[in-house]
């Protein structure tokens, strides 16, 4: 990305582990900050800190946030996106939404459910169904850019167990539905963004 590339409306991000998609997305809010001085950026995470390692994973996130793009600011949200986007969403604000993956699993595998029992399961996926069409309205409405960083899983092998399998398709579901409503769609392999949808 070169620093004349146009801010879009709205960019999902798409890409593999440590693909440089979160970096892409750090560059887009640096270079929105330094267009006017007018101009603020937020990052929404939905990162949880479950255990040592994923905690030591955030804050090491957050330190190298800090080097790489000072005047980023960040708002920890887990589950309510569409609220977090809806209250936050300025013509002068670009938010950034890291990560949609992490979004997807706080929904569906949330932390203390009984994943085995069936009516559980029914429940989580009807909320969770409902907070992906907020979600895409609220990109749709929002007064500022948005870029949405995800993760692309599904082009490995095919996963063993019913659960994993689920997961997999509702993120493949929740990835169409938010490239659809995104003027731009990138895909980031080894660093290098190709455009798959947009200028």
């Amino acid at each position: 990305m070169t620093p004349r590339t146009p801010i879009a409306r709205s960019e999902f991000i798409l890409g593999g582990q440590k693909s440089g998609k979160s970096r892409r997305a750090e560059l887009l809010a640096r270079q929105w900050l330094q267009a006017s001085p007018d101009h603020r950026a937020l990052l929404i995470a939905t990162g949880q800190p479950w255990d040592d390692e994923m905690r030591e994973r955030i804050a090491r996130h957050q330190r190298d946030r800090a080097e790489r793009v000072p005047g980023l600011a960040t708002l920890e949200e887990p589950r309510d996106l569409a609220g977090a986007l809806a209250r936050h969403a300025d013509a002068r604000t670009l938010i950034v939404v890291d990560c949609l993956t992490l979004w997807v699993t706080n929904w569906l595998m949330p932390l203390g459910a009984d994943l085995s029992d069936v009516e559980v399961n029914r429940a989580l996926a009807l909320d969770f169904q409902g907070q992906c069409a907020l979600f895409s309205e609220a990109i749709q409405g929002s007064a500022g850019p948005v870029v949405v960083v995800g993760n692309e899983i599904g082009l490995g092998v095919i996963p063993l167990g019913r659960e994993v399998r689920a997961f997999v398709d509702a993120l493949g579901g929740v990835n169409q539905r938010v490239a659809e409503v995104c003027e731009r769609v990138t895909l980031v392999v080894a660093g290098v963004g190709l455009c798959l949808k947009g200028a």
